[in-house]
């Protein structure tokens, strides 16, 4: 079975803003909204792709969170709500050194809800959240339908979805997994 394809993100752009003038940006979302996938297509050349899923690198993280942030220059940390400890670590480098786009970081909660964190990166990190894929990513559309909405104005379509095939696509969702099931 082939691999389904990889779908170009609106949001890619924004991460992509924020690294320039931010030196940690947070990419939070549900799971399997593809945030793992979009940042390992962004880490730009020099930043290095930290996972803690992988068991050794959380436990180092959370036995020294301070050596383990001192040891990057620049760095993809993803799922960061494992290891909220890492955030008071990232918050005294970026003190010393606050060029931008040093940490982008992915988490399917926020930490920065958690009470021990909440101030830790106020001023230092920008949020963006990510969601399950849009109708206009599946279709490789730029247009941003609740935006247009919201400015009361009617997005053009270019193929109307009605009948089963509306209900269809309702009930698959964003969710790749779903998406590309063959069965009902």
């Amino acid at each position: 079975m082939d691999a389904p394809p990889l779908y170009r993100r609106l949001l890619d752009a924004r991460i992509a803003e924020a690294l320039t003038d931010t030196p940690v940006v947070l990419v939070a979302g549900p799971r399997q909204a593809g945030k793992t996938t979009l940042l390992q297509q962004m880490a730009t050349e020099g930043m290095r792709y930290l996972t803690l899923d992988d068991e050794l690198t959380l436990l180092s993280a959370r036995s020294d969170p301070t050596g383990m942030i001192r040891s990057l220059d620049r760095a993809v940390i993803d799922e960061i709500q494992r290891a909220p400890q890492l955030l008071l670590s990232i918050k005294k480098s970026v003190d010393k050194d606050r060029r931008p786009g040093r940490f982008l970081l992915t988490g399917s909660a926020n930490p920065m809800l958690l009470p021990t964190v909440a101030d830790s990166l106020a001023g230092r990190m920008e949020t963006l959240t990510l969601l399950p894929l849009s109708q206009s990513e599946l279709h490789a559309n730029s247009a941003n339908r609740i935006d247009t909405a919201f400015d009361c104005a009617f997005p053009e379509v270019a193929k109307p979805v009605i009948g089963e095939e509306f209900v269809e696509t309702v009930l698959r969702g964003g969710y790749p997994e779903a998406i590309y099931r063959t069965l009902p």
